[in-house]
């Protein structure tokens, strides 16, 4: 009997007992692709030696030191790598332990930024519809899924929610995808002035949408939009990359397909490729000096911020992307998965869309194509989609509730950058095999 509290109290799943690549294998021996990264985490596969070597190295020379007293090399030497390849002014990163810490810190960061820099009376943030952002309170309260939020909604932070930029759903007939996109961002005008054009703090959103949405980007000129109206009316920008970044998309950061840069980043998951739990946060050099001038302190902190040994992982897994040129590989290799994710799904009677960057991708399913009339929630459809990919070896990430918390369903796929091009077509097999038992 296990005394392990897990995710679903009635699910009976097998032991994971060790990695070969892009495979996890269990108990039985059973082999399983991991298709999605676990939830995009795991870029560089299970077993990369050089990873694993630097968690060894660390440990044996210092496992942690608080950085109320101390800093360390690992963390002193992960945030100039980092911000030697991170676009704009961003010049300063703060570790945390995941996605949904580096949001709170950033979304605290921001309120105090403007605190110390005279404006107090700016205290709402705004997010979109349908992104998350993860699962703390505050986190939760940015993210704009209903689903998710339900329960918890009186304990919850108030945060505005504008609409997401979702074009295969949302776009009407007669509107170009130009014209869409503009106004969808001029939204975040519109609720800025709502609320009060002094009175806004941040807006909050993700390059590419992930878990509930299904690796949705926006059109050209949306994020160049929303650029121009968070400097017109002093609101900073923080884009959520913790799903989306670390090469994920054939960028390093996401927001360099934009060609836009925030005043805030946020990453995790690729960073540390699962081989240690590890997110940051990034600021521009005036946020930070702000601060620096100011009271000389940011009022956050937790007590594994600057792990040295999630540090030492997370060097290790930069440098591998860098030096082996893995963001090269994600773009060719995202171009090839999904020329055959087309080939096999683009006529399928149930798949409405299919849609990603680079080794980031969803596929959203439909009753019917032709309205993009998804399936009745009774159905079920995305967890006994997870249940047949599963059955088949195939590791994915099925979501319900993509229209608006409560209806539509997606797969989203986020496969290792080191994944071959077999190994990519055996995935696509698997999600046909499960397909047809299921639909």
């Amino acid at each position: 009997m296990s005394h392990v509290f897990p995710r679903h109290c009635h699910s009976d799943l097998p032991v994971a007992v060790a990695g070969d690549g892009c495979f996890l294998i269990d108990h039985t021996g059973k082999r399983y692709f991991d298709g999605s990264g676990g939830a995009a985490v795991s870029c560089l596969g299970h077993s990369n030696a050089r990873v694993t070597q630097a968690i060894k190295d660390q440990v044996d020379k210092l496992a942690f030191a608080h950085t109320g007293f101390f800093t360390s090399d690992p963390a002193e030497e992960l945030a100039e790598l980092l911000i030697e390849h991170a676009p704009g002014d961003l010049d300063r990163v703060y570790f945390v332990s995941g996605g949904s810490e580096a949001v709170e810190a950033a979304i605290k960061l921001a309120r105090q930024f403007h605190l110390e820099n005279g404006e107090p009376q700016r205290e709402h943030v705004i997010a979109r519809r349908q992104s998350y952002h993860g699962n703390t309170l505050g986190a939760l309260s940015a993210g704009g899924n209903a689903m998710r939020r339900k329960q918890f909604a009186p304990l919850l932070v108030g945060m505005s929610h504008i609409a997401p930029c979702y074009e295969y759903a949302e776009r009407s007939e007669n509107e170009t995808m130009r014209a869409y996109g503009q106004r969808v961002a001029n939204e975040l005008e519109e609720e800025i002035l709502r609320l009060g054009a002094d009175r806004v703090i941040a807006f909050l959103a993700e390059p590419v949408v992930g878990a509930t949405l299904g690796a949705v980007a926006a059109v050209d000129g949306y994020f160049t939009r929303i650029r121009e109206i968070c400097d017109q009316y002093g609101v900073l920008l923080i884009l959520d990359e913790v799903m989306c970044g670390m090469g994920r998309t054939g960028h390093l950061f996401a927001c360099s397909a934009e060609d836009v840069a925030p005043d805030i980043l946020c990453i995790a998951k690729g960073l540390g490729a699962g081989y240690q739990p590890i997110g940051a946060m990034l600021c521009t050099k005036k946020i930070y000096d702000v601060i620096s001038g100011g009271s000389g302190y940011f009022q956050h902190g937790h007590t594994y911020v600057g792990h040295p040994v999630a540090a030492a992982a997370a060097c290790a897994v930069v440098r591998e992307i860098i030096e082996r040129d893995l963001v090269e590989q994600v773009r060719d290799s995202g171009a090839y998965f999904a020329t055959q994710l087309r080939q096999r799904f683009g006529q399928h009677p149930h798949v409405g869309d299919i849609r990603g960057r680079g080794l980031f991708w969803g596929i959203e399913f439909v009753e019917d194509r032709a309205s993009k009339t998804p399936f009745d929630p009774s159905h079920g459809l995305a967890g006994k989609i997870k249940k047949a990919t599963f059955k088949e070896g195939l590791i994915c990430y099925p979501m319900s509730g993509t229209r608006d918390g409560s209806i539509g369903d997606h797969v989203l796929f986020a496969p290792p950058y080191i994944a071959t091009e077999a190994e990519l077509d055996g995935a696509v097999d698997s999600l046909a095999r499960a397909l047809n038992a299921v639909i």
